[in-house]
């Protein structure tokens, strides 16, 4: 089970490694029921990516699997093709969104965003390397 002081641990390494490739990010952790537990938006980063980080964690947690990983699943003619439009539209198909796993078990989920797919998922990797 994820705490909330899980969680803040989550969102500081995550938050180091925004500030350490010069990019505020809103970032987002959901426990096992894709819940929220806590989120932050870096000072600077988009309004507009609040929503897209708590819809990463929430994707990534609601199907167990990277959300880069998905979406290489969710192009024309691949097996997930159009599940973005599932869940009624929160559902993330690019970087950023990684399940958060200890004992081998998925309890929770990490969602960033607010620069480019690689800068996203480099910071939610560190987030998810704190747990």
């Amino acid at each position: 089970m994820l705490t909330l002081s899980d969680a803040r641990r989550i969102i500081a390494a995550a938050e180091a490694q925004a500030a350490q490739i010069g990019q505020p990010m809103n970032i987002a952790v959901v426990d096992a029921g894709g819940n929220l537990i806590a989120h932050v938006r870096m000072d600077g980063a988009w309004i507009g990516s609040i929503d897209i980080s708590i819809n990463k964690a929430f994707t990534a947690r609601a199907f167990d699997i990277s959300t880069k990983d998905l979406g290489d699943n969710s192009q024309p003619g691949q097996q997930f093709y159009g599940i973005h439009a599932s869940n009624g539209g929160r559902i993330m198909i690019f970087a950023g969104g990684l399940p958060l796993k200890q004992g081998g078990q998925v309890v929770g989920a990490i969602g960033v965003s607010g620069g480019s797919g690689e800068q996203d998922q480099a910071v939610a990797e560190a987030g998810a390397a704190a747990l």
